[in-house]
């Protein structure tokens, strides 16, 4: 039986399974939605990963990730050939959005300002290739602990302005594990809504304490994430996309059994989401 409105970013079990395997152990438990990161991609191919998805008939909410603008100018010209071809490959899986970690502050960098320009030129750069390719691009906002070395956009309100300034094909990626502490979720949300930048909404929780910022996600339920809420406020707000788990944690979900992770996954999918 489906598991209606449920996705499954890979990076969940990317410990104990590789994209294939994945893919299996989803659909042996009725998940038909998944969102790759383009390392699992690539460890078997592009064209292998497009006939696994399109023999299995799934649904790719998100393929991850591109961005990563800020840099020198020979960086800058690199990391804008990176998005093109993350941008092809998300077309070859018929991804619902390419998913976009902005990138931090340059190295010797402490301008985030100008760190933040650079962001909203290299989108503006790759946006052309995006829209021909039919691949919208969704800002994902990262919690101000990223700011210096993953990315300088770290509010709702921050990708939004960026969606505004350059037009349509770009919208955000709701994560709620970055912006669940913003007095101002709620109504970015709304404002998302109005001009249906929401592409994606993804979810986890945030322990107390949080071990590893980096790799100490928690399942959905076991933090302090209102996550009944902020999905109210996302589907208020006209999105009714899945809800696509993503969690990192190398000490605990990563060394426990996927199919464990999985239907864990699905019964808190159920009750606390």
């Amino acid at each position: 039986m489906a598991v209606e409105g449920l996705s499954i970013n890979l990076a969940t079990v990317r410990e104990q399974y590789n994209m294939r395997e994945a893919v299996e152990a989803c659909l042996k438990q009725g998940i038909t939605a998944i969102a790759p990161w383009r390392d699992q991609v690539h460890a078997i191919g592009l064209d292998e990963a497009a006939r696994i998805v399109a023999d299995n008939r799934l649904r790719v909410t998100g393929l991850c990730r591109g961005g990563m603008f800020p840099a020198d100018a020979d960086g800058r010209a690199a990391a804008i050939d990176d998005n093109k071809r993350a941008i092809d490959e998300a077309a070859a899986l018929n991804a619902d959005c390419l998913v976009l970690v902005v990138g931090g502050l340059p190295p010797g960098s402490r301008d985030i300002h100008r760190a933040r320009e650079m962001v909203a030129e290299g989108i503006e750069a790759i946006l052309p290739h995006a829209r021909a390719a039919g691949i919208p691009l969704a800002i994902e906002p990262l919690h101000p602990m990223y700011a210096a070395d993953r990315a300088c956009v770290n509010t709702l309100e921050q990708a939004l302005d960026i969606c505004d300034l350059l037009g349509d094909g770009i919208g955000v990626a709701i994560d709620v594990y970055h912006v669940w502490w913003d007095p101002e979720l709620e109504d970015q949300i709304a404002r998302a809504g109005t001009s249906n930048r929401i592409l994606a909404h993804h979810i986890c929780d945030w322990l107390v304490p949080t071990r590893d910022l980096l790799l100490d996600r928690g399942m959905m339920g076991d933090g302090v994430i209102d996550l009944k809420r902020i999905r109210k406020a996302i589907e208020k707000a006209g999105y009714f996309g899945a809800q696509e788990v993503e969690i990192f944690s190398a000490q605990n979900w990563w060394k426990r059994p996927g199919h464990e992770v999985l239907s864990t996954c699905i019964e808190r999918f159920r009750t606390v989401c």
